[in-house]
């Protein structure tokens, strides 16, 4: 599976774009929100670099026991883990509204808000979140490879 994260406006405290599934022609899949472009990195502040990573399934940590306390074992298989990012560690697709939910993670939502007078926003995240992670999470499950391209056009 190839996904594809289409950044389109980076203002002073994030990032907002779109995700497709690219794996055959180009489906949107939902609206998408990140820290801010920076050119010299501050933790926690900073969205990742544009290119190609792979995701795996993240099966430990806090995200992890909260997504299966939320949504059940049934569901929840793992977090949604972009590896291998330069610099930064445990970038996870989630459930999150506003800059401040992101921590240089891709937050999910089926609303977006502008952010060029007022900080950016995506709403629905829950429901977006329902919606894709299923999909994503039995391929990896079931042995697939999946990847995700960030492409800037802010």
């Amino acid at each position: 599976m190839k996904l594809q994260v289409q950044r389109f406006s980076s203002k002073s405290n994030s990032t907002l774009g779109m995700l497709f599934d690219v794996t055959d022609k180009p489906i949107f899949l939902c609206y998408t929100l990140e820290d801010e472009f920076r050119e010299v990195k501050v933790s926690g502040e900073t969205r990742i670099p544009s290119g190609t990573y792979n995701i795996t399934l993240r099966t430990e940590g806090g995200f992890n026991e909260r997504y299966t306390d939320k949504f059940g074992s049934s569901f929840n298989k793992g977090m949604l883990w972009v590896r291998d990012v330069p610099n930064f560690e445990y970038i996870l697709i989630h459930i999150g509204n506003t800059d401040l939910d992101s921590s240089g993670c891709l937050l999910v939502g089926d609303s977006q808000t502008q952010n060029i007078t007022k900080n950016g926003f995506i709403g629905s995240s829950t429901d977006a979140y329902k919606r894709i992670y299923p999909q994503i999470a039995d391929v990896l499950v079931s042995g697939g490879d999946v990847c995700i391209t960030y492409v800037d056009y802010d």
